[in-house]
């Protein structure tokens, strides 16, 4: 069996979810089939039975447009540029809108089964209008064409399942349940401390974690509003990079400011660290925390709590499924705008975090209590092995259906 997997993001330009979620997947695919990465970038690699193939979009769009939309312009000039030279594969498999297209074109030039799995939804992110502009629409025609498209649609959790349900008129057997997963050899919890040393973080002071891209959907802003209903000598490290527009990246940093009135002991790493840091920093947190207002997943739970660390997060989504409240941390549930998914009353929600937040960060014996909880919770639910196992028989039955 040959699959294709199409994907935006892939080593060494990974910034969200999806894209730890393609790294992963490929890798442990490969050693059971042949698989061929194509991606967004200067990619070309051979390495086993993985062949990674990284291409850019069409120059004429990424150079004669500053306008909003030129992402989704970009998105599709790569999908037809992708399907130009997949003979022998049998399967093709795409990660998010950014792709969605090459999967359905490719089933329909080589005959093939078409599997997508879907990591978000455009119809439940109206704040992508503000990244992409008029190109949201055109993110959204490319996606619902997919996703009707598709032979089989992958949902990582039972809450995107329903979403997809909701937001799609697709019937319930195309769409199957397989999780994220986590490499739990490489998330372990780490005595080394020379990442916090070289960004500034104080190992003696007991801190809350925050990792995540500056965006809406990733509700960091929420989080700095918390900070000043936080005991005074918390310390808070803000892991936030990639802001998805100029005007959030500058609403963070007003808030930021703000923040640093109540509390001197905030650290903003505005970069993407490495995943090795980014061990170090979930390994001594006193607390993760994830307040996300919408989130199909949370991959980024699984890896807190690999490393020992107790979550509070936003009760929404697949975190339903990753975190159980009052075992490996806490649910903070907010109510939610139907149209934008924010919280209807932000402030509320800022003080019901901080609440959990400070709960937690008043008793090192719970924290670890739930540190240890969380990681026997992953090693049992969520090994990317599992995960290859289920991808690779969902891809066998829909080849068969073809024979």
């Amino acid at each position: 069996m040959r699959a294709a997997l199409f994907t935006r993001e892939f080593p060494p330009h990974i910034y969200g979810g999806a894209g730890v979620h393609v790294d992963y997947l490929s890798r442990e695919l490969a050693k059971k089939i042949d698989v061929e990465v194509h991606c967004w970038g200067k990619q070309h690699s051979d390495v086993g039975r993985l062949h990674v193939r990284g291409q850019k979009p069409w120059s004429e769009i990424t150079d004669g447009t500053t306008g909003k939309f030129k992402g989704a312009l970009e998105a599709l000039s790569l999908n037809l540029t992708q399907v130009k030279a997949l003979e022998g594969i049998d399967v093709c498999h795409t990660h998010t809108w950014y792709v969605s297209m090459a999967g359905f074109l490719a089933k329909k030039l080589y005959n093939i089964p078409f599997v997508l799995t879907t990591h978000s939804l455009e119809p439940l992110r109206a704040w992508k209008s503000e990244q992409l502009g008029s190109g949201y629409a055109m993110s959204s025609w490319m996606e619902s064409t997919a996703i009707h498209e598709a032979d089989a649609i992958i949902a990582v959790s039972n809450g995107t399942k329903a979403d997809v349900l909701r937001a799609y008129d697709v019937p319930a057997e195309r769409v199957h349940v397989i999780y994220n997963g986590i490499d739990l050899d490489e998330y372990q919890q780490t005595a080394d401390t020379t990442a916090l040393i070289e960004y500034g973080v104080d190992p003696a002071i007991p801190y809350v974690l925050f990792v995540g891209r500056i965006t809406r959907q990733k509700g960091v802003t929420h989080l700095v509003d918390a900070i000043r209903y936080l005991p005074p000598e918390t310390q808070i490290v803000l892991c936030a990079g990639a802001p998805d527009t100029p005007e959030i990246a500058a609403e963070m940093r007003a808030k930021v400011d703000e923040a640093r009135h109540h509390n001197p002991h905030i650290v903003w790493i505005e970069k993407m660290v490495t995943r090795a840091e980014t061990i170090q920093l979930y390994s001594h947190a006193r607390v993760f925390c994830c307040p996300s207002v919408y989130e199909p997943f949370g991959i980024i739970n699984l890896e807190a709590m690999a490393c020992r660390a107790p979550v509070v997060a936003s009760a929404t989504g697949g975190i339903l499924e990753v975190v159980v409240d009052s075992e490996t941390g806490y649910l903070v549930p907010f109510k939610q705008d139907p149209v934008t998914s924010f919280p209807v009353d932000p402030d509320q929600f800022a003080r019901d975090l901080a609440a959990k937040l400070t709960t937690l960060l008043k008793d090192p014996a719970a924290c670890k209590r739930m540190g240890q909880a969380g990681r026997r919770r992953v090693e049992q639910h969520f090994a990317w092995s599992s995960i290859a196992d289920q991808t690779i028989a969902l891809y066998r039955e829909l080849i068969n259906r073809r024979k």
